[in-house]
């Protein structure tokens, strides 16, 4: 039996949410490029959830259906202020609250598929509450309740800042939420499709989803790009900084990935905001230090940028905290995880992988004494 290291170049399963062929990402068929460009994050949401876009009725109905469930229960944001913030990881915390959700959830525990689309709107909703709650109580804040009449994004930023977005804000949240929503069978949706094959709950699924998604070579690279923009400092130092860290085999953070050979075909769209906010807010040093380093690193290594590399600058050109970047890409790929966790309920096999045993064979039992 032969084994695949990472299981790379494994096919695990079927899905008709969202594909990469050919280096192009689509979701349920339309190109990332267009959803991009066109789309608001609650279109893509229930695209990912119904295998088609709303019309504007069904859109209507989802933007309500998510406003009404964002509130947090009380009892959520005590457990939130229990807590010493400054020391804890927001994923940590991100993934205990969600979890923690359930207990505050009637249906819960309810398998048919009616239910379990209700508690996705709920999760989808709560889940960017929790981030801004999260954020504002560590600064000794009180949290701020969403805003009806507001989209996804808007509503974010302002709870998140107690004030109401621009619309360059808007729009530059938007756009990173519809570019990662989904991605096929990454590490995170694998985990959440493994864990709910064995019928466990929806809540149970998403949290094991946050767990994956926490590690940094999967959710944490654009918190890392960010630091390594930060510790460079400057344009002028951008190339010996990446040289040195080269000569020191140091891993450059947001370059290259795993399933695309050209180039993530979801940078570019962060790139260009990136380069909007920058200039705007003051920031253009981390856009042109990014420029460099990606020039460098595709020339000299053969690895374009990939999406983590351009959202660091986008979100630290928004003022939002560094350790918050892999929180945000879970509030996103919340969506994404649901639709797979749907996807996989409706025609359900316990997956169970075969390892290729490789240790000792024909050990004997030697008693304890003769050891």
């Amino acid at each position: 039996m032969a084994s695949t290291k990472g299981l790379e170049g494994i096919t695990a399963t079927e899905s008709k949410i969202s594909s990469i062929i050919d280096d192009k990402l689509t979701y349920v068929g339309y190109d990332i490029d267009d959803l991009a460009n066109n789309s608001s994050f609650e279109e893509v949401v229930y695209l990912l959830w119904n295998q088609k876009l709303p019309t504007q009725t069904e859109l209507d109905g989802l933007k309500e259906e998510l406003n009404n469930n964002m509130e947090l229960p009380k009892e959520v944001i005590d457990h939130l202020k229990s807590y010493d913030l400054s020391t804890v990881h927001p994923m940590a915390a991100l993934r205990t609250t969600i979890s923690m959700l359930g207990l505050f959830d009637s249906e819960a525990d309810e398998m048919d598929e009616e239910a379990n689309k209700r508690k996705a709107v709920r999760l989808q909703a709560k889940i960017s509450t929790i981030v801004t709650a999260f954020s504002r109580i560590r600064k000794g804040e009180e949290p701020i309740s969403p805003k009806s009449g507001l989209s996804f994004a808007a509503n974010f930023l302002y709870m998140l800042n107690g004030k109401e977005p621009e619309d360059v804000e808007i729009e530059a949240i938007n756009k990173a939420l519809v570019l990662h929503a989904d991605h096929e069978l990454n590490a995170s949706t694998f985990t959440a499709r493994v864990c709910v094959a064995t019928l466990s709950d929806v809540y149970s699924g998403v949290t094991a989803a946050i767990g994956a998604l926490k590690g940094p070579l999967h959710g944490g690279a654009n918190e890392q790009v960010m630091a390594m923009l930060k510790e460079i400092g400057s344009v002028e130092n951008a190339i010996p900084a990446i040289e040195k860290k080269l000569e020191n085999k140091e891993k450059i953070m947001g370059m290259g990935h795993r399933v695309y050979r050209n180039g993530d075909p979801r940078a570019k769209h962060l790139k260009e905001m990136s380069r909007e906010l920058t200039e705007l807010t003051g920031h253009s040093k981390y856009y042109e230090m990014s420029i460099k380093i990606e020039d460098y690193i595709k020339e000299n290594k053969g690895l374009p940028a990939n999406v983590d590399f351009y959202s660091a600058s986008v979100y630290h050109s928004l003022g939002i905290d560094h350790d918050l970047f892999t929180p945000i890409f879970a509030v996103s790929r919340v969506s994404g995880w649901l639709a797979h966790i749907l996807e996989q309920y409706s025609d359900n096999r316990l997956i169970r992988p075969r390892a290729e045993y490789v240790g000792p064979k024909g050990q004997k039992y030697t008693p304890i004494e003769d050891r």
